[in-house]
């Protein structure tokens, strides 16, 4: 598997240098990313500006398949300085159930997330969002379901060096006519190395309603900038309990197209760098 990974971060590489193959400038707005770990930052990306999040993931050893394959895609677009829209699919899943290997689109989630208090440094930035399945490719999940509506309580902060993102997971997973509720958290920490590098590391816990059991994840990550615009990333997930996907593996990047979608009427981009407008 790790072979796979390494050939789709060059392809993933070629694709996005050929997009976005223009230099960087000082200018740029930043990227957030919030790929590849479960936690979602509760900041919001550049106001008027669209970011796209771009992977692949791979993962072995869960309770409904053997292994799996498949390409992410998150769209990301701040409406306002305190509302940002997102989009999320699986274009196409490869995976192999009880020795039999099919192909299938996945699910496609539509949601959005609204700051409801902006922090500074050590002060943490509080968040919610919303998600709803709009589609359901009926491809095997990972080990934590695919949930018709979710809702995330998220904060974001950084303290002494290291940036953390933090979130409360409420959300429902359907099976035929039964509803259950899922509950779980997550914790990612974050440290910049040189050259341009950081490392993430982050524990996370979900309820398993209908295996009446738990799911719990420890992943590591490795990102790079290579420009205020572009961030790449790869690393792995290990799941800790028995009724957790084993492996997953994944790289992909982050980038946020350095044009604004619309202007303000002075002709100036909507918001700061950081999604915002200044204090609240």
């Amino acid at each position: 598997m790790t072979r796979t990974c390494v050939c789709l971060l060059l392809f993933l590489c070629a694709c996005v240098q050929s997009v976005a193959g223009q230099t960087g400038t000082a200018d740029d707005p930043d990227a957030n990313p919030g790929r590849p770990t479960v936690s979602t930052p509760a900041t919001l990306t550049p106001v008027g500006y669209l970011q796209f999040e771009t992977g692949f993931l791979g993962a072995t050893d869960s309770p409904e398949f053997s292994s799996r394959y498949s390409f992410n895609e998150t769209m990301k677009l701040s409406v306002a300085p305190r509302l940002e829209l997102l989009a999320s699919a699986e274009p196409v899943a490869h995976y192999a159930v009880q020795g039999t290997t099919a192909n299938r689109a996945a699910d496609v989630f539509l949601g959005a997330q609204a700051v409801l208090f902006r922090g500074e440094g050590a002060t943490p930035t509080l968040a919610a969002s919303y998600f709803h399945r709009v589609y359901d490719g009926g491809a095997p999940e990972l080990d934590y379901g695919s949930p018709t509506n979710s809702f995330l309580i998220l904060a974001s902060a950084d303290v002494k060096g290291f940036h953390y993102d933090a979130n409360a997971l409420f959300t429902e997973l359907v099976q035929g006519p039964v509803r259950r509720g899922q509950f779980g958290q997550t914790l990612s920490i974050s440290h910049p190395l040189p050259h341009r590098l950081s490392l993430s590391g982050e524990i996370w816990h979900l309820t398993q309603p209908f295996l009446r059991s738990n799911t719990v994840g420890n992943l590591w990550a490795v990102g790079y900038s290579a420009r205020k615009t572009l961030v790449f990333d790869a690393g792995f997930n290990r799941g800790l309990t028995g009724t957790s996907t084993r492996w997953e593996e994944f790289v992909g990047f982050t980038y946020l197209l350095p044009h604004w979608l619309w202007k303000a009427h002075d002709g100036k981009p909507h918001g700061d760098a950081d999604g915002g407008t200044g204090p609240p």
